[in-house]
């Protein structure tokens, strides 16, 4: 495979992440491709999932392996890119995962203060977080 072939494989997989789909994904991702894949700006797979708001492709990545936690080269984290956009869901499987509300600049706590979203200050300040409190 070529470099010119290479790079555009590597670009339908960021557009399946970004369209939320999950069986596609995880297809290639079954045969080999990393669940950490990351593009020339630091997002990963998950991190374009979790922004554009697909919970069930975030689901499937971090089952396969993929860092909740790793940061994009702007040092974000998926957890804030989810709280940026709103996304509760996504907010959920994220937090089941381990994902800290303190991890990158700005951190997903301070992006969910910014914007006065207290159901997602209320989640991360959950005793047992990320099992209880999140109903």
């Amino acid at each position: 495979m070529s470099d010119v072939e290479l790079e555009e494989f590597a670009t339908r997989l960021f557009d399946l992440a970004r369209a939320g789909e999950t069986e596609r994904l995880r297809a290639y991702v079954e045969a080999g491709v990393p669940a950490n894949l990351t593009n020339g700006t630091g997002d990963t797979l998950l991190m374009l999932a979790a922004y554009h708001g697909h919970a069930e492709t975030v689901a499937m990545l971090v089952a396969s392996g993929a860092d909740p936690e790793r940061l994009n080269d702007r040092g974000q984290s998926p957890l804030a890119g989810a709280v940026f956009k709103k996304e509760p869901d996504v907010v959920r499987v994220l937090l089941a995962a381990g994902a800290s509300p303190d991890a990158g600049s700005p951190t997903a706590r301070d992006t969910a203060a910014l914007f006065g979203n207290t159901e997602f200050l209320t989640w991360f300040a959950a005793p047992g977080r990320p099992a209880d409190g999140l109903g």
